[in-house]
């Protein structure tokens, strides 16, 4: 057994409040006498209940007090009364006093069960500002690792302009001849269709090798397959999703020439 998990379910609260079905109540008092971790934490949830309860604990109305005691008071003179009169009395206090008591009772679960919707929501909403917080934190990373490429001096910038195909298509290369690493920078690119990808392209000793491929909806640095010493230009086609062994020269988006240095 998951003990984590187990508490996360909610059960032991539902334990507390009377809400388990039989079958349930008896599976989880087995596995409370099992789990020394299960009753730590069944203690915690009734402290905290009980906590919260008379933290939410209100007086009885004034006018619900008078009834009752009202109710319980004999009315006109006072005469010798017969254990059996005495009896009836007692027994309408009682009834009375029982009501209040559910009363009471009801209004203390609508203020549980209030509170404890306030608590997953305020829950949910952390959980939403963490998930924010992170993806925060990766795209400044992100940032950070693509200016470290732009900044660093052993990176060649090869700027591909658009063809006749995409005039106004622009991309730059970052291209690192000692390590081969290669990056695509997208300054203007218009979004393919799902089963279309843009190709990269060294040219090579007069042959075109493959360098990735990569869609034209994303932003900052794409990371390329590696390209060794000899590339005297880099070339954009459209392809099929996945590449092609081949250009497709009738395709051809962007190119720029290495400039030699």
């Amino acid at each position: 057994m998951n003990i984590q998990e187990y508490i996360s379910s909610g059960i032991l609260e539902a334990y507390v409040m009377g809400e388990l079905a039989d079958t349930e109540r008896v599976a989880l008092e087995k596995d409370l006498g099992q789990y020394p971790e299960l009753r730590e934490e069944l203690a915690r949830v009734e402290e905290a209940n009980e906590l919260l309860l008379m933290k939410l604990a209100i007086a009885p109305p004034v006018a619900l007090k008078e009834k009752v005691m009202s109710a319980a008071k004999p009315q006109g003179k006072v005469v010798k009364m017969e254990p059996s009169v005495n009896w009836k009395y007692a027994a309408v206090a009682s009834i009375v006093l029982a009501l209040v008591a559910s009363y009471l009772a009801y209004d203390y679960r609508a203020k549980w069960k209030n509170s404890e919707f306030a608590l997953n929501d305020l829950i949910a909403q952390n959980r939403q500002v963490a998930q924010d917080y992170n993806r925060v934190n990766l795209r400044l990373d992100k940032v950070e690792n693509d200016l470290r490429v732009i900044d660093n001096p052993t990176f060649t910038k090869v700027v591909m302009k658009g063809t006749a195909n995409a005039p106004k298509a622009v991309a730059s290369v970052y291209w690192n001849k000692q390590t081969s690493e290669v990056f695509v920078s997208i300054q203007n690119l218009r979004e393919l269709a799902h089963q279309n990808q843009y190709q990269l392209w060294a040219e090579i000793d007069g042959k075109m090798v493959d360098a990735g491929v990569f869609d034209g909806n994303v932003t900052g640095l794409v990371k390329m397959k590696n390209v060794i010493k000899g590339a005297v230009s880099f070339n954009v086609t459209i392809e099929q999703r996945g590449g092609s062994p081949t250009p497709t020269f009738a395709t051809l988006q962007l190119s720029g020439a290495v400039i030699k240095g």
